[in-house]
């Protein structure tokens, strides 16, 4: 099993199976428009626009789980990520991340991410780099400026 065995719901509402992404490396990312690390937007964008000309793409997956802190529609999170930071990545209809309501997907992805101790996503914009064939390669904290993941990211691409 990979993560490639999913499917899950684009934020406009059509479900997308993960195999779709087959031969792509993957940075799927928990987000929220209220948050302290909402700024991260425009750092993933730049991410985004640094390789996307390769076999990468970031998932962006808004969580209203942390302080209430993505409470609007999809509609909603869609135009606010698109006028203010431009995001051009692919972003998802919102999910649980933890719990038992949390999406298979990220009980997949917490559960795979090698060398973690604290398997439940402790806030928003914790990052898993996936590898090409759907293997969960790393796991970043919410902290983590996007920037600091290029080299990460090119390592996978070569």
């Amino acid at each position: 099993m990979t993560i490639h065995s999913f499917n899950v719901e684009t934020i406009k509402g059509k479900e997308l199976p993960l195999s779709e992404y087959e031969g792509k490396v993957l940075l799927i990312v928990n987000t929220a428009s209220k948050c302290g690390l909402t700024p991260q937007y425009e750092g993933l964008q730049e991410l985004y626009q640094s390789f996307r000309e390769r076999p990468f793409e970031i998932l962006g997956f808004p969580c209203n789980q942390f302080g209430a802190q993505e409470p609007g529609s999809e509609e909603a999170i869609q135009e606010f990520c698109t006028l203010n930071y431009g995001v051009s990545f692919p972003m998802f209809s919102k999910v649980d991340v933890n719990g038992e309501t949390a999406h298979p997907l990220y009980k997949y992805l917490t559960h795979q991410a090698p060398g973690v101790e604290h398997k439940d996503i402790p806030w928003n914009f914790t990052k898993f780099l996936v590898d090409k064939r759907g293997n969960v390669i790393k796991r970043y904290s919410p902290e983590t400026d996007p920037q600091d993941l290029k080299k990460d990211v090119e390592e996978m691409l070569e």
